[in-house]
């Protein structure tokens, strides 16, 4: 099991949404915040209410009974910073001594403005056994994290407190339920079961949304094996397809993670992901966002004012990070952002020292119609599937077949480019937007091309 290749890619899962472009308390996506994965305490659920209470992983594993597992329950612990105005002077906050106060959404003390805001904690509990002792009965492990209660002064240029903020953050307590079984010789099913199980008021229909402070905020579970494989759910081979549609996972997706081909370490995310997700080489900094948009992302916070970057700056440590990193980036940082083409790739996978899926390859000549058909000839579009618009706006089209491609099901795409389109070149480059892919029953032969 590798945790440290995974990494990366937990850490810009956990913190996806945490505070989003433009980055102030101002505004309102950064004052209705929502963490995908949010687990809430089950008493603190209305019945009307799309929330959750638990997470649930099932996956398969290639091993022996003397195989360890490792299981991560990853998410973050919200708390909540308050900027405080003084109600009446003070000079001292010793013995615990805590005065008036009235809280306001942000307060200058000395030349640094401080905002009201959640800030949050990363919180792992870990359960570790073998198969064997996981096949003899579920293990629950019990975990808690306490809450607490802290003030800080704010000074004056002059030394005078003018302020106070003040930090709260409510206890939570979760359990964490690994179980086992030898589903075939030499393959198991394991499950792993994240639940938020601290007490709450129990809510009732039509109240409130249930509160955030006693909440899982973005909950992910992290599995690692060691004498033993993680199956792709995925892409499983053959002999194992039935076992892997039958592992149920509820509210949570599972995929290999880790370097291409390897299967030790397993993340199981509420964020869909294909297997081996990585974070793109050309990202420079954290940007709260897990979508490939740090372009656009990094030229908005560089055109930002510089009394709204004061405002980023001061509103958290993280968002401070990033404006800092961004500024710094060179010409030649920002040019590697503006776009990179790699040909997407197959890995093939083992199990139990077998083959398992290779990278199917192209067909040189595909017979239509009476007709062979094969790149560079000429086709008369006729889409039947009606899926979307463009299936109405090609339709009687003359393209050019750029190849006849096949899937792992066996199944015939020819990838084409329009003939009229003025771009064709960059289709025939393979570049998106100008490539189109139809089946063998939606192409008519239409001459050769010139």
């Amino acid at each position: 099991m590798n945790f440290a290749k995974a990494e990366p890619v937990v850490k810009a899962l956990l913190y996806e949404g945490y505070i989003l472009y433009p980055y102030r308390s101002t505004n309102v996506k950064n004052q209705k915040r929502f963490a995908f994965g949010t687990l809430f305490p089950r008493d603190d659920l209305c019945r009307d209410e799309m929330g959750r209470c638990f997470v649930q992983t099932e996956c398969l594993i290639e091993g022996s009974p003397q195989s360890e597992v490792e299981v991560h329950a990853r998410f973050l612990h919200l708390v909540k910073r308050d900027a405080c105005t003084l109600l009446e002077p003070v000079t001292d906050l010793s013995s615990g001594f805590e005065p008036r106060h009235a809280k306001v959404a942000s307060l200058k003390a000395g030349a640094d403005v401080f905002h009201s805001w959640e800030e949050a904690a990363e919180r792992d509990a870990a359960s570790a056994h073998t198969l064997s002792e996981l096949m003899a009965g579920p293990r629950k492990l019990s975990f808690s994290f306490p809450g607490f209660r802290a003030v800080t002064p704010l000074h004056e240029n002059d030394g005078k407190i003018c302020g106070l903020l003040i930090y709260t953050c409510e206890s939570i307590q979760g359990a964490l339920t690994v179980a086992a079984g030898e589903i075939a010789p030499g393959v198991f099913r394991l499950s792993a079961r994240v639940e938020n199980v601290t007490p709450g008021n129990r809510a009732r229909a039509g109240t409130p949304a249930a509160p955030h402070g006693r909440a899982f905020a973005s909950t992910h579970t992290l599995l690692g094996v060691r004498g033993g494989a993680f199956v792709s759910l995925l892409d499983p081979l053959d002999s194992l397809k039935d076992a892997a549609a039958s592992c149920r996972n509820e509210g949570t997706w599972p995929v290999l993670i880790g370097e291409a081909g390897s299967r030790d370490t397993l993340l199981s995310s509420p964020v869909i992901l294909y297997d081996y997700p990585q974070i793109a080489p050309e990202s420079p900094a954290d940007l709260f966002d897990a979508t490939e948009i740090d372009e656009l992302l990094t030229l908005r916070i560089l055109t930002m004012t510089e009394s709204e970057k004061r405002e980023m700056a001061s509103l958290d440590p993280r968002g401070r990070r990033l404006l800092e990193k961004v500024e710094s980036l060179t010409q030649e940082d920002l040019g590697r952002l503006h776009g990179a083409w790699r040909e997407p790739g197959f890995v093939e996978s083992f199990s139990g020292g077998s083959a398992g899926h290779a990278a199917k390859p192209s067909l040189a000549i595909l017979r239509v119609a009476g007709s062979e058909l094969k790149a560079g000839d000429r086709v008369l579009l006729k889409p039947k599937g009606r899926a979307d618009a463009m299936d109405l706006i090609l339709k009687d089209e003359i393209a050019i077949i750029e190849s006849i491609e096949r899937d792992f099901d066996n199944r015939v795409h020819i990838a084409v480019v329009l003939e009229s389109d003025p771009g064709r070149e960059f289709g025939l480059g393979r570049m998106p937007g100008h490539r189109f892919f139809f089946s063998p029953e939606e192409i008519e032969p239409f001459g050769k091309t010139a």
